[in-house]
């Protein structure tokens, strides 16, 4: 048996016993696997990922343990504390919690009860710990499970794969206080971000849109008049859906294909304007980079959504032409309605098929085909309670007479997006996959903070982005002489 001496330092002896029982537990393995005989092998992986998961731990525990700083009285960002006890706590780490005793600080002059008297401890304070305990790795990384699917969920996940052993709450209060810390810092984390962005080199054209999206609300119920039932819950609540906000910023190849999307949302009471203006902001950022790239807003017909655009996104703001386009598959989804009532279910394919043609070709087309329906004289014709007609002279009215929205053959000819699909497919992943679970229903608040997480990592931008939401939680701690 070949002998192998290792020399552990003092204040490491803990890792050196975890790995000789690692060690020891992994000798009685290849002990039991010989013969030939089948193995469970999925029971080894789990032995050894325990094995090593204490080497994990009692590494963790050795090193908190030096973060500790036990003298009468420190300095912490300029002002002195003084200490007030030594107790033992638990740090969370991935893979699992350890215990550490630490001493804690009160700031001088300060007593319980009063503002400023909160008790705190170097070792927290020097490793960015978040929340209670929880060590930063591990609060991103339950972030970001919680973030993608239910906290029920993401501790099963996390159980499978043989990491993060803690509580669906757990998962749940430590995901909403980095949402929280997201949320509170989001200006200048993302200041930060788009700053330090690198434009793809292939990009010729940035894209702009706004959407909206449902999102099922809990809301108070006002209570009955008289004496409430018997079981009557004490804070009656119901569920209503809302609209919520989304924004997209997208970054275009000269043939008008998506290269990169950085993603935005807003709950239904959130701030749009400022998601807006946060838009406004990073597409300047952009533009000051690259001021060849193309800017074009693009969006469905909605007014509200084309009002809060064009007012942020002014000739005054940004130099040069600004493009504006309506998402063409709403428009030809209304032509096509049209085109049913004037030729019939069967013979619509035909005009609606020279209407596409024609507006990807013609840069008048939608005046042309304004006029042809103006000229057909069934705009009151009823489908059911719509007026197809109507409703697609209205439109072509709306966006391409006044505002020329519809230019889709000079869009092609610049490598422009011609569709809306970025934002529509956004309100999908950011909202819906995640928010619009059954039976789910969501407080303005802690919904924000889930839409703040996913927003950063469905837009590629989580590391960074966590890393900067969670660096002000560390502190230096200078001990006084």
């Amino acid at each position: 048996m070949a002998k192998l001496v290792i020399e552990v330092p003092e204040e490491l002896r803990g890792v050196g016993e975890a790995m000789a029982a690692a060690l020891a537990e992994m000798q009685a393995t290849l002990g039991r696997t010989g013969g030939g005989k089948a193995v469970d092998y999925a029971k080894v992986e789990g032995e050894i990922s325990d094995q090593t998961g204490g080497i994990e731990r009692a590494a963790h525990k050795a090193i908190l343990e030096a973060l500790d700083i036990d003298v009468p009285a420190v300095v912490i960002g300029g002002l002195r504390y003084t200490r007030v006890g030594r107790c033992e706590a638990p740090y969370h780490t991935l893979a699992g919690s350890v215990s550490v005793e630490r001493s804690l600080y009160r700031q001088s002059g300060q007593r319980g009860g009063q503002p400023g008297a909160r008790v705190v401890d170097a070792v927290s304070l020097r490793a960015g710990v978040v929340g209670d305990g929880w060590l930063p790795r591990t609060a991103r990384a339950m972030a970001h499970g919680v973030q993608q699917v239910t906290s029920r969920e993401a501790e099963a996940g996390a159980g499978e794969i043989g990491r993060l052993p803690y509580s669906r709450s757990s998962f749940e209060r430590v995901a909403h206080v980095v949402g929280a810390l997201a949320v509170a810092d989001h200006q200048d984390i993302e200041d930060a971000l788009i700053d330090a962005y690198e434009i793809p080199e292939e990009a010729r054209s940035i894209s702009v849109s706004l959407d909206r999206v449902s999102v099922p609300m809990e809301e108070p119920l006002p209570r009955p008049v008289g004496r409430p039932k018997k079981g009557a819950p004490k804070k009656p609540v119901e569920r209503n859906f809302r609209m919520a906000y989304c924004g997209t910023l997208s970054l275009q190849d000269e043939k008008g294909e998506t290269l990169h999307t950085i993603r935005y949302g807003s709950m239904p009471k959130g701030d749009v304007t400022g998601m807006r203006d946060r838009l406004v902001c990073d597409v300047a950022t952009l533009v000051s980079k690259r001021p060849d790239l193309k800017l074009e807003l693009i969006c469905d017909g909605a007014p509200e959504m084309w009002n809060l655009l064009e007012a942020g996104f002014t000739a005054e703001r940004f130099d040069g032409q600004i493009y504006r386009l309506v998402d063409l598959y709403h428009l030809t989804e209304k032509l096509a309605a049209a085109a049913r009532v004037l030729d019939g279910e069967e013979a619509a394919e035909a005009r609606l098929r020279r209407w596409k043609m024609n507006l990807l070709n013609r840069e008048k087309a939608a005046t042309e085909i304004l006029e042809e329906l103006l000229a057909a004289g069934k705009d009151e014709a009823l489908v059911g309670e719509e007026r197809p007609v109507h409703a697609a002279i209205t439109y072509l009215r709306t966006h391409s007479q006044d505002a020329d929205r519809m230019n889709y053959a000079q869009a092609r000819r610049l490598g422009l997006a011609l569709g809306s699909g970025n934002v529509e497919a956004t309100c999908k992943s950011l909202f819906e996959v995640r928010l619009k679970r059954c039976g789910s229903r969501w407080k303005e608040e802690t919904g924000q903070h889930i839409v703040q997480l996913r927003a950063l990592a469905l837009s590629d931008r989580w590391g960074p982005a966590v890393e900067l939401t969670l660096r002000p939680l560390r502190q230096a701690v200078r001990a006084l002489a």
